[in-house]
C-alpha cells in the first residue's frame, strides 16, 4: 500500500511504500524491492532529503534501543532509530551530554549521522560526525561493515553526511560530554545591527555554545538587529531531567496568517522582550537548546502550502566580506517582504568534519524559515543563491528543497567519488534532482 508522506517543511509531498524496521536482527529483502529505497526516521529535514518519491522507505524508529552505555567513560551503543531525546534521557541524569545537538531532540540517531547535524557549538566541537565512534552498516548485499575512522574508513566517511544514501545504519556508537547539571548559564545580550551582533560572536568565542536571533524585517541602521544568546553548562550539580510541557497545533493555519505583518509584529514584540530581558540567568537545558520542541507539530503553522528552510554558511573572506554577504541577502530578505520569523546566526569554525558531504566550513551560517509563497519565494531564493555562489559558500542539503544541481555539484566538489559509495538499492528525490546535469 502506498501512503502520502512529505518532510517537515510539507514541501514536497510524495508518495511511497513505507517498509517498518523492528529489530536491527530483521531480514530485509532487498532484492525484492521493485523500486529504490531510503532510510527514514522521524522526517524532520526540511526538503526532499528524506523523500524517495514513487520509492519505499525504510521506517527505521522501532530501533530505539540502547545497547550499553558506560557511565564512567560517556561511551553510548544505541540502535540508529532511538531518538537524540530518548537519548537524554538516560544520559542526562548520569552526569552525560551529547556532543553536538541541532535544535530539535526529535531526531534520530541515524539521522543525525546520515545529515552530519551541528549546534551551537560547531566553533568548539565541530558536527556531529566528529564525535561517532562507529556504526554498523547494512548494505542491499546483506553484507554488514562496522565502519570506524580505521575499520572501513571510505564507509565511514560516505556514510557521515552520507544523506542515508550509502545503506541502513542499525547501531552507532558515539562520545558523550561530560555535564556537571542539566542548566545552562545563559548570557542573553540584544543587539541594535549585523556589526554588532557579529561582534559579539568574536567577544565569546571562547564561550562554548553562541547562536542569535535575528530580525530580518528591518532595515537601515538596524538591518539585521536580534538576541545573542552565550551558554555554559552549570557548574553547580543538578542532573535531575525535568519534564517539559508542550503544546500542540492542532491544525493547518490559514496560509494568510504569516504574511509580513503578522511576522513584523511578532518580530517587534520578540526583540523588545528579549531586549527587556538581557543579562545573565540560569536555565534547563531544554528551553536553551530546543526552543521550538515546546510546540508539537508547529510545521502546521505555515499552513498546507508549507514552508522553505533556507540554510547557507558564507565564509569569513577578507575585508569583512563575509559580514557583507550576510548584509546584502539580509537587505534582499527585508526588501522582498518575505516573512520569517525564525532566522538564525551562528558562527562556524575550522574543525574539519569526517563526512564527505559535510556542510559546516568555517564562516557565517544563516538559517531562516520562509512560507511557500510561490513565485515569489522562488525569486527570492534566487537572489539569495547569487550572492552564495559569488562568496563560494554552501547550502545545506537537509534543510533545501529547491538548490540548482549545478550550485550543489559546484559547493560539494566530492559528490562523484561520493557517488561511488552509494548503496545500488538507496536512492533520494534530492540525489535525483541534484546529480542531474540540466538541472
Amino acid at each position: 500500500m502506498k501512503k502520502e508522506s512529505w518532510s517537515w517543511g510539507g514541501i514536497p509531498k510524495a508518495s511511497h511504500q513505507v517498509v517498518n524496521l523492528r529489530w536491527r536482527t530483521d531480514t530485509i529483502n532487498f532484492a525484492g524491492f521493485t523500486a529504490s529505497c531510503l532510510p527514514y526516521g522521524l522526517g524532520r529535514s526540511y526538503g526532499d532529503v528524506p523523500i524517495n518519491d514513487e520509492g519505499i522507505l525504510v521506517r527505521t524508529t522501532a530501533l530505539d534501543r540502547v545497547i550499553a552505555f558506560d557511565a564512567e567513560t560517556g561511551v553510548l551503543h544505541c540502535e540508529a532509530g532511538i531518538s537524540l531525546g530518548d537519548i537524554l534521557r538516560v544520559v542526562v541524569p548520569r552526569g552525560w551530554f551529547l556532543p553536538v545537538t541541532p535544535g530539535t531532540q526529535f531526531v534520530t540517531l541515524g539521522g543525525a549521522i546520515a545529515n552530519d547535524v551541528h549546534g551551537k557549538n560547531h566553533h568548539c566541537a565541530g558536527t556531529f560526525g566528529c564525535h561517532v565512534l562507529g556504526f554498523e552498516l547494512l548494505r542491499s548485499s546483506g553484507e554488514k561493515l562496522w565502519c570506524t575512522p580505521t575499520e572501513h574508513a571510505d564507509y565511514f566517511a560516505a556514510t557521515i553526511a552520507g544523506l542515508g544514501l550509502t545503506g541502513l545504519i542499525l547501531t552507532a556508537k558515539i562520545q558523550l560530554t561530560k555535564i556537571a547539571a542539566n542548566k545552562i548559564d545563559v548570557n542573553n545580550q540584544a543587539f541594535n545591527g549585523l556589526d554588532e551582533g557579529l561582534d559579539l560572536f568574536e567577544q565569546h568565542e571562547d564561550t562554548t555554545y553562541t547562536v542569535a536571533w535575528v530580525d530580518c524585517l528591518t532595515r537601515g541602521a538596524q538591518l539585521g538587529r536580534g538576541i545573542f544568546s552565550g551558554g555554559e553548562f552549570s557548574q553547580t550539580e543538578s542532573r535531575k531531567n525535568l519534564a517539559t510541557k508542550r503544546l500542540a497545533v492542532p491544525l493547518d493555519f490559514p496560509s494568510f496568517s504569516l504574511n509580513k505583518y503578522s511576522v513584523q509584529a511578532f518580530n517587534n514584540l520578540y526583540f523588545a522582550n528579549g531586549k527587556r530581558k538581557s543579562g545573565r540567568g540560569v536555565t534547563d537545558y531544554e528551553p536553551f537548546f530546543y526552543p521550538l520542541d515546546k510546540v508539537h507539530a508547529w510545521n502546521r503553522i505555515y499552513g498546507r502550502k508549507g514552508f522553505y528552510q533556507y540554510q547557507c554558511c558564507i565564509p569569513f573572506g577578507e575585508a569583512n566580506e563575509g559580514r557583507e554577504a550576510i548584509r546584502e541577502m539580509l537587505n534582499q530578505i527585508s526588501l522582498s517582504g518575505n516573512a520569517s520569523f525564525l532566522a538564525v546566526l551562528k558562527v562556524f569554525g575550522d574543525k574539519q568534519s569526517p563526512g564527505m558531504l559535510s556542510f559546516p566550513e568555517k564562516g557565517i551560517t544563516l538559517a531562516l524559515d520562509f512560507p511557500n509563497w510561490g513565485d515569489k519565494t522562488q525569486r527570492l531564493f534566487d537572489r539569495l543563491d547569487a550572492i552564495v555562489r559569488e562568496q563560494n559558500g554552501k547550502n545545506y542539503p537537509a534543510k533545501d528543497a529547491c538548490m540548482k544541481a549545478a550550485d550543489f555539484q559546484q559547493q560539494y566538489p566530492q559528490w562523484q567519488a561520493f557517488a561511488k559509495f552509494i548503496d545500488p538499492k538507496f536512492s533520494s528525490s534530492f540525489w535525483r534532482r541534484v546529480t542531474q546535469e540540466n538541472a
